[in-house]
């Protein structure tokens, strides 16, 4: 789901740059309120985990690649804002480091494969591990918003390729959606299973104060 560079046109990712950074700086501003010693190393661990899930790359049409994300196991364990920092920094580096996206497509990517999770998917977990309790509500809720979140980031990703000239949305959405909603369900087994286990082995660690 990286958008390399060129692939977007000059209004949209410069409009992405600025929404990733007002959300990117608001999560600092309030991660800097909040940061206790046991988020430094969840964060750390985290970051390496989702970098090391992100190498693997299926590709889509469009001149883009679908792969697990893990925003929404990020905001479980850390809250929506530490969170933020951790995918935007996995994303920073990947573009920098390894050209896996472009840098002027790095706000759209943030957008897409960070903020539908660390913020939209972070709130669905919560509002549907409410609404059920318990620890079937935490496991519901994070598998269908890791789904969630990972489908609404190709279709978000498909209206920008579209709507830079790239390709025919007819083309995009089905291409993008359809593969990243199998990739999805990968995605919320593993979030569930993940999750599952330390709920039996650390549950403590579910209770982290959320950022």
């Amino acid at each position: 789901m990286h958008i390399p560079d060129g692939f977007l046109s000059t209004p949209i990712w410069m409009s992405m740059w600025l929404i990733a950074l007002l959300f990117v700086g608001y999560a600092v501003k309030k991660t800097n309120e909040k940061l206790g010693e046991k988020h430094v190393p969840m964060m750390g661990v985290l970051a390496a985990f989702i970098f090391a899930a992100q190498m693997l790359n299926m590709p889509v049409a469009g001149g883009t690649s679908g792969h697990l994300l893990g925003g929404v196991l990020a905001a479980i364990f850390l809250g929506p804002f530490a969170a933020t920092i951790v995918m935007s920094t996995v994303f920073t580096v990947q573009a920098i480091f390894f050209q896996d996206g472009g840098i002027t497509a790095l706000g759209a990517n943030i957008f897409n494969m960070g903020l539908m999770g660390t913020i939209l998917g972070y709130y669905m977990y919560q509002g549907i591990r409410k609404a059920i309790g318990g620890d079937k509500g935490i496991l519901i809720g994070a598998g269908i918003a890791a789904w969630i979140a990972l489908t609404l980031g190709a279709i978000a990703c498909a209206i920008m390729l579209s709507a830079s000239g790239i390709v025919p949305l007819k083309v995009a959405l089905p291409a993008m959606a359809g593969i990243h909603m199998f990739i999805g369900v990968v995605e919320a087994g593993i979030t569930v299973v993940v999750v599952g286990m330390v709920l039996k082995s650390r549950p403590d660690l579910l209770e982290l104060p959320k950022i």
